[in-house]
């Protein structure tokens, strides 16, 4: 929201991040029982999944309807993205990248809901979400593979001389990826909230508000394009460092 101030507008595209207790006053404190902003759309969107999933396939028709068509398309394209990239014998890992793959979606279209609060924005959210899965694909690559997963760091198409080196340019590597996995996608998502924020702001401004309305249009619809995008890109991520797991030697 804009507000003048003696300077002119004054903006604030960062509130919207803030999370507040879904009932009582803004600045009643936080606890972890404490039911907030952020609790409430992450429910939302795994309600909404519920809904798809089960409510609009209930029917099971031989000739889908619209909504089990949806459910459909979205269970064939990771399906076949898991496989593609990470192997018939990541299969059995779907489930859990099927969900992570639909929770992020959903977080981040019910997102663009005017009002609305985006989870993914924080990297508290998308921090539990990448050391999920860094602690998953570590764990199954031992279990899997045993000290042979080590392998993984151990480059031996590269000269002699360089595998040490590349060993350790390769184990740090691998502990950043919980990291850049979770900032990649908090930080898409924020950038893009905040930049409409923006816009909408200078739609007060009547010189500039048709110009400001065009770029909030664009801008939206931008948006909506890289909500699908950062939920397709921590999937196949994930897909990947399953396949690394699966299958560690060079």
């Amino acid at each position: 929201m804009a507000e003048p101030s003696e300077g002119g507008l004054s903006f604030h595209p960062m509130d919207q991040f803030i999370i507040k207790p879904l009932f009582g006053d803004a600045g009643d404190p936080v606890y972890w029982h404490t039911i907030t902003n952020s609790t409430f759309w992450m429910a939302l969107a795994v309600l909404s999944v519920v809904a798809l999933f089960v409510l609009g396939t209930k029917g099971r028709g031989i000739v889908p309807g619209r909504t089990q068509s949806v459910a459909e398309l979205a269970y064939g394209f990771v399906h076949k993205m898991v496989e593609d990239v990470a192997g018939k014998d990541a299969l059995k890992f779907f489930p859990y990248i099927f969900t992570l793959f639909l929770f992020i979606l959903f977080a981040n279209f019910l997102a663009l809901i005017p009002t609305s609060f985006s989870p993914t924005s924080h990297i508290a959210v998308t921090a539990i979400l990448g050391f999920g899965v860094f602690f998953t694909v570590t764990i199954v690559g031992f279990v899997k593979n045993g000290p042979g997963f080590l392998s993984l760091f151990w480059v031996s198409s590269a000269p002699m001389a360089l595998r040490p080196i590349l060993a350790v340019i390769e184990v740090i590597s691998y502990f950043v990826r919980p990291v850049s996995h979770s900032i990649r996608l908090a930080g898409n998502i924020m950038a893009g909230h905040a930049v409409l924020k923006v816009f909408a702001g200078f739609a007060a401004v009547t010189a500039v508000a048709p110009l400001s309305i065009l770029g909030v249009v664009a801008i939206y619809g931008l948006e909506v394009l890289v909500s699908a995008i950062q939920a397709y890109v921590f999937t196949i991520l994930t897909c990947v460092y399953l396949k690394d797991a699966l299958h560690p030697h060079h």
